[in-house]
């Protein structure tokens, strides 16, 4: 059938889209709490896509690609919300995850985005073709659309390995710990090294490869074997407050709070840094990119001719949707500050800032990747930028004034999440002869399905892990990174305190790793350093960055013994087995997660499927179950289809 006439926007194809969206978006939400970061998920979405449709008598190429829009939206989502909204019961503004407002915040959030991203399609997409690699690279899939049997296949076992490794961890089974650490006084410093036990984390590193592993890693030891023992050793005596929380403390323990209450502030100023950067460094283009995308869009509007391949959501439409779905942001923000000289500029902000940061997320995105996209940095700058005005409107004191810039933040976020996220599908859909407005309207259907199960999974999480803060109940819950920062950094800025120096040398490290960027763009290099992957690093645990460099360094292994490099189609089809083997551990371990919070918070017990003392052992059989995981990634990222 000719591809002009094709179906696209089945119902079959929908309800796919619409449930393998709601999957995923559980997946990363835990995910994403657990690790601080979430990856892209159109290359599995595909091959799930491909293998339904053919049992359910077949799917063209353009079908399969609208489950993938629609499908991939809900890791999109997921990262919108867990970056910022878990800051909402982190401050105590929330005891839990209000429906409403969550489903809210995630479905405005996410349709803006897809709104402020369509302008910007033939822009970045046709006229200056950036690569957008993870759109790139579910286009080869779809084009070759050759066995997705063995791609399910795939993904089902190596799912089957990533859960069982979380259902025997210690939040299941406890045959094993969730971390292999040890720590120890060097003096009045501190020596620290350790790994957590995670298949996802692995899976992680894989995909993302090994040049974002190093820098991660490398984030971790600036942290954790270069800060942390330089602050124990000279300037903790300074700091009496801190001092006497680690008196008498393990050596561990003494890092963690180091770490918690000064280090990973460095964190803050190098995202700060990186979101800054971001800004300047594509300006020109990006204006130019949003002109080109305007003129565009008006001229299809003005009745020119335009292939299907061309034809965008119409410029009035979304004119009209961007205005109807502003009038209930500003209903929820009144809601929050009851005062509408705070609401309606503050709105206006959201919804500038909101078209702005889509469209850097949207460039961005196009450079490096959406799992690479400065999204936290671009979310502090905004975050920062709302606790200045509103501190003018409000007053430093203001008891609501954390709350009201997170509330700017999570739309903000979510809408650059999508927006990422849509160029990258639309450039999937440009390369196999897609029509944008009907994958525009997929993916907002993705977005505000994902948005349903949002807060129920998060209100899961929590009762069950904790979120952010350890309490007397969860001594050692999902840290959610990025929000827990961004809650410090709102409460920071009215009335409380934030270790700006600790700020401000971050901002320095941020500063030389552009630099050094800079400098190896300079040499034509092909390791790059993008800042946010190091601040990410910064503001991790060490244990977590570890299994991600271990997972990239697979991934190099893999390429080396493929014989292949770069994002070209061959090397794409060549990966897709590592691809689909380490999205399905991810997806395993945090289905499973999921799914062992159930029986916790039943039953009220964290301990409610634990085995016997006598059959649980210490972190080496762990080392041994991931190790073998490990092993078996590498097999199967070797093997050619």
């Amino acid at each position: 059938m000719n591809a002009a006439v094709a179906p696209q926007l089945t119902f079959r194809a929908v309800t796919l889209a619409i449930v393998l969206a709601m999957i995923l978006a559980a997946a990363n939400t835990y995910l994403g709490l657990f690790a601080g970061m979430t990856i892209a998920s159109a290359i599995p979405a595909a091959v799930v896509s491909m293998a339904v449709l053919r049992v359910l008598g077949g799917g063209g190429i353009l079908e399969n690609n609208i489950v993938q829009t629609g499908a991939s939206a809900g890791s999109s989502i997921a990262s919108g919300v867990i970056f910022t909204i878990p800051a909402l019961v982190i401050l105590g503004h929330w005891s839990d995850f209000q429906y409403l407002w969550v489903l809210a915040i995630a479905g405005l959030g996410g349709i803006l985005g897809v709104f402020f991203s369509v302008p910007l399609r033939r822009a970045l997409i046709v006229d200056q073709g950036l690569a957008f690699p993870e759109g790139k690279a579910a286009a080869e899939v779809l084009k070759t659309g050759e066995n997705p049997a063995q791609g399910v296949k795939i993904l089902g076992l190596a799912a089957l390995g990533g859960g069982f490794a979380k259902l025997a961890a210690a939040s299941g089974l406890r045959l094993f710990p969730d971390t292999a650490a040890a720590a120890a006084w060097a003096g009045k410093g501190i020596a620290y090294f350790g790994t957590n036990l995670s298949p996802a984390l692995l899976g992680v590193g894989y995909i993302v490869g090994l040049n974002i592993g190093i820098l991660v890693v490398s984030g971790g030891i600036i942290s954790w074997n270069i800060a942390i023992p330089i602050y124990s050793a000279f300037f903790l005596d300074g700091n009496a407050e801190l001092a006497a929380r680690v008196a008498g403390a393990s050596a561990e323990d003494a890092a963690y709070a180091i770490w918690s209450a000064q280090i990973r502030y460095l964190g803050v100023g190098a995202m700060l840094v990186g979101g800054v950067w971001a800004l300047i460094s594509i300006r020109e283009s990006l204006l130019s990119g949003i002109r080109s995308g305007l003129a565009a869009a008006r001229a299809g509007a003005a009745g020119a001719v335009v292939s299907h391949t061309e034809r965008d959501l119409p410029m009035n439409a979304i004119m009209i949707g961007t205005l109807l779905f502003t009038l209930p942001l500003f209903a929820l923000y009144q809601n929050i500050v009851g005062d509408i000289a705070v609401s309606l500029p503050m709105t206006i902000i959201m919804i500038v800032a909101g078209f702005l940061f889509v469209s850097v997320s949207a460039y961005m995105a196009g450079l490096v990747g959406s799992s690479n996209n400065p999204v936290s940095g671009i979310t502090i700058c905004t975050i920062l930028f709302a606790s200045l005005v509103l501190m003018l409107l409000m007053g430093r004191n203001a008891a609501l004034g954390p709350v009201a810039a997170i509330m700017i933040g999570a739309v903000v976020c979510c809408a650059a999440c999508i927006g990422g996220d849509n160029l990258q599908d639309l450039k999937c859909g440009y390369i196999v002869g897609a029509t944008p407005w009907k994958q525009q309207v997929m993916l907002a259907i993705g977005a505000a399905s994902s948005a349903l199960v949002m807060a129920p999974v998060l209100n899961l999480l929590a009762k069950a892990y904790g979120i952010g803060v350890p309490t007397a109940e969860h001594p050692d819950p999902l840290l959610a990174p990025q929000a827990t920062l961004m809650a410090s950094v709102a409460k920071g800025m009215f009335g409380g305190e934030l270790p700006w120096g600790m700020i401000a040398i971050g901002a320095g490290i941020g500063a030389a790793v552009v630099a050094f960027d800079l400098w190896l763009k300079g040499r034509n290099s092909e390791f790059r350093a993008p800042v946010l992957a190091v601040a990410v690093g910064i503001y991790l645990p060490l244990e977590l960055s570890v299994p991600i460099f271990a997972g990239g360094l697979i991934a190099h292994l893999v390429e080396r013994r493929l014989g292949v490099h770069g994002e070209t189609g061959e090397a794409e089809r060549a990966k897709r087995n590592g691809m689909l083997f380490a999205a399905g551990l991810i997806t395993g371990e945090a289905l499973m997660g999921i799914f062992i919070a159930i029986p916790i918070v039943t039953s009220g017990r964290a301990d409610v499927i634990a085995l016997p003392g006598a059959l649980q052992f210490g972190g080496w059989l762990g080392l041994g179950i991931v190790g073998a995981l490990a092993l078996q990634l590498y097999r199967v990222g070797t093997r050619r289809s």
